[in-house]
């Protein structure tokens, strides 16, 4: 990587076709910056286009989940002596960030998604998930990884959250604060389309996501459709809770053409996570002109309107709540509400996002 004055993003990995991998490869092609991250997806679609920066990775991609995650610590704290030449550094995710603690008296700015939810409020849920044999692993892992995470936050000249529920918890769990800057949603791509009377859920297969509460819905509801359009470590278990029920189609994941096209012609979309960061399924939900079935905590809270935008579910809801959501959201109501949702999305459109992340990047002196 050449000498240069200029901006360096680190992010932890490219593998996913993820709402954080794609705010930080927006961010640096507006700001020109070079891009490093632990690994990337071999022919990943957001790099299929040439990026204007030049483009790092400091390992291979380990298949291992606890393998993978002390190796993209380690990467970061060991192997990134090159940011010292860059005037400032963009941090993003849980491990990228140890490599703060190499710049020390430069421009550190960290884009927070969330504060890692293993190390901080789900870690008994993450431990509970973890295989018995691997669990005093995961913990000497979280207690080795704790520390360094917060010993880079101090370095931090600037911490962005994502959300006003993230921004609490930056305080909450690290003692410190936190502006807003909301993800950025390129609505211009995103089209409304004729109401094909399915419902959406774009969500990763993981059990934080809740899909599995969708599918127990609509196993009560044969005459209404669900398109499960994702991928995850629960992929098996939820389609063979779906085997037999003709009213829901798994599609794994698509790719951005046939997202869109999904999008335009759903009649509103499932958004049931627990506690979601923020959530940028539910705004390109609303910028397609789509209505959204959302649980009423963390970022949907935020971005989701009840009765205008959609609909909110309670904290505690269970499938017998989609179910009554769901009917409610006939094609009348859905078609009601879909100006609203586009002019909604615009809150979260780029511009909004680049102008407060170029302030937030400017070294002292020079904004």
């Amino acid at each position: 990587m050449q000498d240069k004055a200029g901006t360096v993003i680190l992010h932890d990995y490219v593998e996913q076709t993820d709402g954080g991998s794609r705010l930080c490869l927006t961010l640096g092609e507006a700001l020109e910056a070079d891009f490093c991250c632990g690994f990337i997806r071999s022919g990943h679609p957001f790099l299929a286009e040439p990026y204007p920066g030049l483009v790092r990775t400091l390992m291979p991609g380990l298949p291992l989940p606890l393998v993978r995650q002390l190796a993209l610590a380690l990467a970061f704290e060991q192997s990134t002596s090159f940011i010292t030449r860059y005037e400032t550094a963009v941090f993003s995710g849980a491990y990228a960030p140890l490599a703060a603690n190499r710049r020390a008296r430069q421009h550190n700015v960290y884009y927070c998604h969330t504060p890692p939810r293993f190390l901080y409020d789900q870690h008994e849920f993450f431990l509970g998930l973890t295989p018995w044999p691997l669990r005093p692993a995961f913990s000497a892992f979280c207690c080795w990884l704790r520390p360094r995470y917060e010993a880079a936050m101090k370095h931090m000249d600037v911490v962005v959250a994502n959300s006003l529920s993230v921004q609490a918890r930056v305080e909450k769990y690290l003692g410190m604060k936190a502006q807003v800057v909301y993800p950025p949603c390129d609505v211009d791509r995103y089209r409304s389309g004729q109401d094909h009377g399915y419902f959406l859920s774009l969500a990763r297969l993981d059990p934080l996501k809740r899909v599995e509460m969708a599918i127990r819905a609509f196993l009560r509801l044969p005459d209404q459709r669900l398109l499960v359009t994702s991928d995850g470590p629960e992929a098996g278990r939820l389609r063979r809770l779906a085997a037999g029920a003709a009213n829901i189609q798994f599609t794994d994941t698509v790719d951005e053409s046939r997202r869109l096209d999904l999008l335009a012609h759903c009649r509103a979309t499932l958004c049931l996570s627990r506690d979601e960061d923020f959530g940028m399924a539910a705004v390109e939900s609303m910028a397609a002109g789509k209505p959204v079935i959302a649980i009423a905590e963390g970022g949907f809270a935020e971005t989701v309107l009840n009765g205008e935008t959609g609909i909110w579910l309670l904290s505690d809801a269970g499938p017998e709540d989609v179910v009554k959501a769901v009917t409610a959201m006939d094609e009348r109501t859905a078609g009601r509400m879909s100006e609203t949702c586009r002019e909604r999305a615009r809150l979260y459109a780029t511009p909004r996002f680049l102008s407060g992340m170029l302030e937030a990047c400017s070294p002292p002196g020079k904004g």
